[in-house]
């Protein structure tokens, strides 16, 4: 009777996530209960409550114990479909294609990474450079004096090259720097090697085992997949990963990466901060030892990470994995809040079915939302400005002109900027949803941007007050926001866009004028 009764909440589970605002689950990993797998859903709902009080925004989270999912959920308008670029947790990935070669002996750590650019070497090769390794690319110490990786971007010549000619100021293997050109470097060594960009390459080793669908990765402008970031993969795909970790390389029967690689990629191999003193490093997660391509965290758990708060975190001790997506400047108060709520919650036995605990962990999973800022829905100006086309004078922005349409229950956008007319949508009080193929912010310029487009957008508005309308627009398949203001005033209208890599600067509104009515 009791299983019956365990079986029914874990349906009634998938069936209430599901139905929320449309969402779809994927349900490829096994689903259960917090308390089936030892873990109590107050405190997993007390996690969910302090993520939305505390960090700037979470968009979606998922909690496996013993490889099943206890708890899942995803803030609107964000969705389970949707897949959500890593920043740098697409480095452990990179770090997984690396373990298939060395396992398939097409490569091993020790090899030199000159050997296999013969023809990108300095004409004068340092003995540095000489002695660096695979492994002082995987494991961030290269020995390079500064990271290349922002020299590179836009740049449409030989990234290998760029990277083999930066100084090598110290030996190789003995000093730490985080260095994401070096990953690519991983990324071009197995190409080099397996003739496969990484993606391909993982395509029959890693994603179909896993049933991981839909991937994609940004490349350089040599047709190799970046490595050290540009990877998008979905919540559920980043906790198979997670898992097939956990399991030692072990997945449906079958041992797909060798055990032991597995714990030589996560276990210690360097000291981010050797001189740091002790009553810090206790208190932060990015000073317990980088591994190869992973972190070592605190309460001997480990992780893969990307900027702004992509996490898959694996805990071994407990049997555990935690992923998140998100948007935060503040990543580590984002751990925080694993290790106070959600470390204390499991135990190594079952919990008595907890009923009233359970219905309110899924109704706030299933309600989740980012909030949508709502002042006033309308403008005396409507219909004065409705239609009218608004052309700029040249503007480092390099917008030409926008236009306005409105209507009962959308806002029309039209957004002329660098010889190139996008229009985008916005409703009140709700997520209007598209595609554009306007670049959203990102923390490193896309080489090829053709590659992620159309871009999956959410957008939202409100009129700030009589003069001034916000226009929020979500690139949903990214951690990231463009807030569009526009403010009439007489004939004229000025403009700012801000994200979160210009929140704390002065954003000049671009003025403009009243062009000829369309």
């Amino acid at each position: 009777m009791q299983y019956l009764k365990n079986l029914l909440l874990i349906c009634l589970t998938i069936i209430l996530i599901s139905s929320c605002r449309g969402k779809t689950i994927i349900t490829s990993l096994p689903r259960s209960t917090p308390e089936e797998e030892g873990v109590s859903s107050e405190a997993v709902l007390k996690f969910v409550e302090a993520a939305d009080k505390n960090v700037n925004e979470i968009h979606s989270f998922m909690f496996l114990r013993h490889g099943k999912v206890i708890a899942e959920g995803w803030w609107h308008p964000y969705r389970p479909d949707l897949k959500h670029t890593m920043y740098s947790l697409s480095k452990s990935i990179t770090s997984t294609a690396v373990g298939f070669a060395t396992s398939e002996k097409q490569l091993a750590v020790n090899d030199r990474v000159t050997s296999f650019f013969p023809y990108e070497v300095p004409e004068t090769l340092s003995a540095k450079l000489f002695r660096m390794t695979v492994k002082d690319l995987i494991t961030m110490s290269a020995g390079q004096e500064y990271d290349p990786t922002y020299k590179v971007m836009g740049n449409r010549g030989s990234w290998v090259n760029t990277f083999l000619r930066t100084p090598v100021l110290n030996e190789p293997g003995t000093k730490f720097l985080y260095n994401s050109l070096a990953t690519y470097m991983l990324s071009a060594i197995v190409q080099k090697v397996t003739g496969q960009k990484v993606i391909d390459y993982l395509t029959s080793r890693l994603f179909e085992p896993l049933q991981i669908t839909g991937a994609d990765w940004e490349e350089s402008t040599q047709g190799v997949s970046t490595g050290g970031w540009g990877l998008r993969l979905k919540t559920e795909d980043i906790a198979k990963v997670g898992q097939l970790y956990l399991q030692k390389g072990f997945w449906n029967g079958k041992q797909l990466l060798p055990r032991e690689w597995i714990e030589e990629a996560t276990s210690f191999k360097i000291d981010q901060a050797p001189g740091a003193r002790q009553e810090v490093k206790d208190s932060s997660d990015w000073m317990q030892g980088y591994c190869y391509q992973f972190w070592r965290c605190r309460y001997n758990a480990y992780r893969g990470d990307g900027a702004f708060g992509q996490f898959m975190i694996i805990m071994p001790d407990q049997d555990a994995v935690i992923v998140m997506t998100s948007e935060t400047e503040d990543m580590q108060k984002e751990l925080n809040l694993v290790w106070k709520y959600l470390l204390p919650a499991m135990s190594n036995e079952k919990f008595s079915p907890n009923n009233k605990a359970l219905s309110e962990l899924n109704q706030k999973l299933s309600d989740l939302a980012l909030p949508i800022y709502q002042k006033s829905e309308s403008s005396t100006l409507e219909k004065e400005i409705s239609g009218k086309r608004y052309d700029f004078k040249p503007n480092g922005s390099h917008i030409q002109s926008i236009r306005l349409n409105f209507s009962d229950t959308l806002v029309s956008f039209f957004l002329k900027k660098d010889n190139t007319d996008y229009q985008l949508g916005f409703s009140h009080g709700d997520w209007h949803f598209s595609e554009t193929e306007l670049p959203g912010p990102n923390l490193l310029p896309n080489n090829n941007p053709d590659m992620l487009r159309p871009y999956k957008v959410a957008g939202s508005y409100t009129w700030l007050d009589n003069n001034s309308i916000e226009l929020t627009l979500r690139y949903i398949e990214s951690p990231h926001t463009e807030t569009i203001t526009c403010i009439f005033l007489d004939d004229k209208v000025g403009i700012s866009m801000k994200n979160i890599f210009n929140m704390n600067k002065i954003v000049p509104l671009t003025e403009g004028f009243i062009a000829d009515k369309q």
